[in-house]
């Protein structure tokens, strides 16, 4: 064990040298003048290094110093590490300031299910949760009426923050144990979604809806791009020389560019719309940019009343946006598109050696989306040719 000194580049050194190595700043005056921060550091059992930093006191450095001496001694090693005294509450504080630094695109959801979470256990210190208490969380969620999949969903976020403060040295894995542990109440593949939209529907689904939701429902049926990117979607990511609609990584929700083609029906809708003055965003509402999804959710299951479709998860045989995206993979499978170049237009991982070896071209993806639009243009024309007939 020993005791440290901080220099103001933010380098430990020891309490031995005289100036800093690093920046040469006079290490003697920093700790003249109160202005030096001082740590300790030691060894845990395991032989891995740990500092800990303690203020700007010497006497409070060496005094922290001696008591790790003393619980490594007579081996009250939990006593020493940082579980012993952290709060989930306080947990979760450095784990989101640290998820905002990382850009994280869905941190507001992560912060609503680690408040859940510190709803039980925000004032418990992190050491003393077992497994059981886990157990119980999840009967007390069920009482309180959230679906098996919302609750896995909080301890899989929970699970995340302990992952990193564990590799960050802020628990042990004692302390990880638990939530490496615990069940989920989900059966894999129990809560999968196999909701199709028929042609029939998405034919009622267009003349029910209002323009500005038609675009986007025709959007979503000959791209495939999920709700997010098509509301996101910006003049400059339309290549309208090639016919491409190009997104970066930053705008896909598996972080990686992708370019989808543009089809006579998507070049039609992109023609529609009225660009904004102050606004690069292609789809609008009352001239202005639409900023969220709640409120085509909203339009959405108004027009799925017009149409006399159910709307949403939980009623009977309902349907949602993104089971929009689920046809248009299924319909493209129909039409006999190769497996890669419907992943690539998705936005889906290839995998294996096709991830190494496999890169469709633009022309590639052109005649497959071509393939895909004929196919489900066919389709609806025999359908509407049907239903002529048995009105007839």
């Amino acid at each position: 064990m020993a005791v440290f000194v901080e220099c103001k580049c933010h380098r430990v050194q020891s309490l031995r040298n005289k100036k800093c190595p690093v920046c040469g700043r006079d290490l003697s005056k920093m700790k003249k003048g109160g202005r030096a921060v001082y740590w300790i550091a030691y060894r845990l059992p395991g032989g891995k290094q740990r500092r800990e930093v303690i203020g700007k006191s010497i006497e409070e450095a060496r005094d922290a110093d001696g008591k790790r001496r003393v619980q490594k001694r007579e081996h009250r090693i939990f006593d020493i590490l940082p579980e012993a005294e952290m709060t989930f509450k306080e947990l979760a504080k450095w784990y989101l300031e640290a998820r905002v630094e990382d850009g994280l695109k869905s941190i507001g959801d992560v912060e609503d299910d680690l408040n859940n979470f510190n709803a039980a256990f925000g004032d418990q210190i992190v050491g003393d949760l077992r497994l059981e208490d886990l157990v119980k969380y999840q009967g007390i969620r069920r009482k309180q009426g959230r679906a098996p999949a919302t609750i896995d969903q909080e301890l899989t976020n929970v699970k995340t923050m302990m992952n990193r403060a564990f590799n960050n040295d802020k628990i042990s894995i004692h302390v990880l144990k638990p939530f490496l542990k615990v069940k989920k109440m989900l059966k894999a593949g129990a809560n999968i979604r196999r909701r199709i939209i028929t042609l029939d529907e998405y034919e009622r689904l267009l003349q029910a809806a209002p323009p500005h939701l038609k675009g986007v429902i025709t959007m979503a049926f000959n791209t495939g791009m999920r709700l997010g990117e098509i509301l996101k979607l910006r003049w400059p990511q339309v290549d309208r020389k090639e016919m491409f609609i190009r997104l970066g990584g930053e705008s896909t929700k598996e972080g990686r560019p992708k370019s989808i083609p543009i089809t006579r029906h998507v070049a039609v809708v992109l023609a529609g719309q009225i660009r904004a003055i102050n606004s690069d965003q292609v789809f609008l509402y009352g001239g202005k940019p639409i900023r969220s999804k709640c409120g085509i959710r909203r339009s959405m299951e108004t027009a799925c009343k017009g149409a006399g479709i159910a709307f949403g998860r939980k009623a009977n045989g309902g349907i949602t946006f993104h089971d929009i995206r689920r046809t248009v993979k299924t319909l493209m499978v129909e039409a006999g598109i190769d497996k890669a170049y419907r992943d690539t237009i998705l936005g889906h991982s290839l995998r294996g050696m096709d991830a190494r070896y496999i890169v469709p071209s633009d022309e590639a993806l052109r005649v497959a989306m071509e393939r895909y639009t004929a196919f489900m243009d066919a389709q609806i024309e025999e359908m509407k040719a049907k239903k002529k007939t048995n009105v007839d």
